[in-house]
């Protein structure tokens, strides 16, 4: 019987046209329902580890922790379509993210920054950030009209984000070169500056003043090692919690565990203290902590639990290595001075925090993926709706603070230059990474008229305000802001109602 579903029904979200007794069986039968990564089963949960009647209360659970997820890490657009597109059955998920996030960040959040503060826009980073814009576009386009990425084209969005940042570091030079030439030629009799060496030594002296002295004890104590690892697992500053309001320590409350864990897991150098970040006691848990994260989080932890030889898991002699390496270096060094090769924990802390990146990614794909089967959404309007809007808003608010503050030229800038990575990057490097594992392309299979009227979405915002920008003499106004609100309320109902099947072209 379960046989006869698998041929008949091949994609998952037709679990619904089943009697609610066969929904579980087909779920753990059907490839299509199946997580590859990820450590919850959350479709399974839903179906076969819950009855019916509580389907509200599990999906508004499943929100919660998305939300969680969104709150206390900010990942952006590019570590999920990393993730969504090294699985074929979520890279409309991926496209949907990039292109929703695209268009909204292109009009709503662009629009703001011009209602906010009216401001003339920088003519030249503008048309550039637009023209390697639209050709990252573009090029996304042609691999969903082929329905395939090949490892030439992966390279080549790649390629086009190093070819961008070596445009704009370029850029920066010569404007910096021109201005000091000018500078130098409008005042042939001024003396010459002070360097930054020869500056006066009592402005000096005061700008350098450090106020956390204030802070500091009268009389200068050793630290125990115990009062060392306490402190240094303390997310929570005192002085700064009693000054805030209520809504910033509700939102510090529920960031605590996770700054907790990432303190715990994450080793972090900072050369810009005197002691580089060392703490000794915690800085050799890290040996043990973080490679024991790092072999659990690759690969959802299937090299983790692999037995050597049938005998140890790999855990396990990680655990065993790390103890033995901390425990020399404990004993080697000393509270107050770091090591030498202080400097590789950099690169422990990198490694770690990146994979607890991609695992919250994971999860977070997988949760969209789910609650697309249980809602009868397709991947790509989730991608457009939840999962653009969930990496967005941070950038929002970021830029809108910006432009409140008087700097809505460097938060226009964000709008445009800050996405391009995410494109390129984004499907580039996920693509790459499924080839690695052996696949010599990366099939894209688009969700019909909606993946089109995305990628059309996105192109008219940009040739909107590519044209529309320099007829304003790039002054941008309320009224161009006002438009492209207008311009994605417009697309996000021309979206909804293609997705329901009001719009549709019957050739498809």
């Amino acid at each position: 019987r379960v046989t006869h579903w698998l041929v008949s029904l091949i994609w998952c979200r037709s679990v619904y046209s089943l009697n609610a007794s066969d929904r579980c069986d087909f779920v753990r039968s059907n490839p299509d329902c199946r997580s590859d990564s990820g450590y919850l089963d959350y479709l399974e949960g839903i179906l076969c580890h819950f009855s019916p009647s509580l389907l509200p209360l599990v999906v508004t659970l499943y929100v919660l922790w998305l939300l969680y997820l969104f709150l206390v890490l900010g990942v952006t657009a590019a570590k999920f379509a990393l993730v969504a597109f090294s699985d074929p059955r979520t890279a409309s998920l991926a496209i949907g993210a990039l292109f929703g996030a695209g268009v909204l960040v292109t009009t709503v959040v662009a629009g703001g920054i011009a209602i906010l503060h009216p401001f003339v826009a920088a003519s030249r980073p503008f048309l550039r950030d637009v023209a390697f814009y639209m050709t990252a576009v573009f090029l996304t386009f042609t691999a969903l009209y082929l329905g395939r990425v090949t490892l030439a084209w992966a390279l080549a969005c790649l390629g086009l984000y190093v070819f961008y940042v070596l445009t704009v570091v370029l850029c920066t030079w010569i404007y910096r070169w021109q201005c000091r030439r000018s500078l130098v030629h409008s005042m042939p009799g001024t003396p010459e500056l002070l360097s930054d060496s020869e500056e006066d030594p009592m402005s000096s002296n005061t700008s350098s003043y450090d106020y956390g002295d204030e802070y500091r004890p009268l009389f200068s104590y050793q630290e125990s090692t115990v009062q060392i690892l306490a402190q240094a697992l303390n997310p929570l500053d005192y002085r700064r919690w009693r000054n805030q309001s209520v809504s910033w320590r509700v939102f510090k409350v529920l960031k605590l565990p996770v700054e907790f864990l990432l303190l715990l897991t994450v080793p972090v150098v900072d050369p810009d203290k005197d002691d580089r970040n060392w703490k000794r006691p915690l800085n050799c848990l890290h040996l043990v902590i973080s490679p024991l994260v790092v072999v659990l989080t690759l690969q959802s932890g299937a090299y983790g639990v692999y037995e050597i030889g049938g005998l140890l898991p790999v855990w396990a002699v990680v655990v065993i290595s790390g103890t033995g390496l901390a425990s020399v270096t404990f004993f080697a060094t000393s509270n107050r001075e770091p090591p030498r090769l202080h400097w590789l924990f950099a690169f422990l802390g990198f490694l770690t925090s990146a994979l607890w990146i991609n695992a919250a990614a994971t999860e977070v794909v997988n949760i969209l993926r789910s609650l697309g089967v249980v809602f009868q959404l397709s991947n790509t309007v989730l991608g457009l709706t939840l999962l653009a809007w969930g990496n967005s808003i941070g950038d929002a608010f970021s830029d809108f603070t910006l432009a409140r503050q008087g700097y809505p030229r460097m938060a226009f800038s964000a709008c445009f230059g800050g996405i391009i990575f995410n494109m390129l990057v984004g499907v580039g490097l996920g693509c790459l990474l499924q080839m690695v594992r052996g696949s010599p392309e990366v099939k894209l299979e688009p969700d019909g008229l909606l993946d089109w009227v995305l990628a059309s979405a996105l192109g008219l915002s940009l040739a909107f305000s590519l044209v529309a920008v320099p007829l304003q003499c790039f002054q941008l106004s309320k009224a161009y802001g006002f438009c492209l609100l207008l311009f994605y309320v417009a697309f996000l109902v021309v979206a909804l109602l293609t997705e329901f099947g009001v719009i549709h072209l019957g050739i498809m």
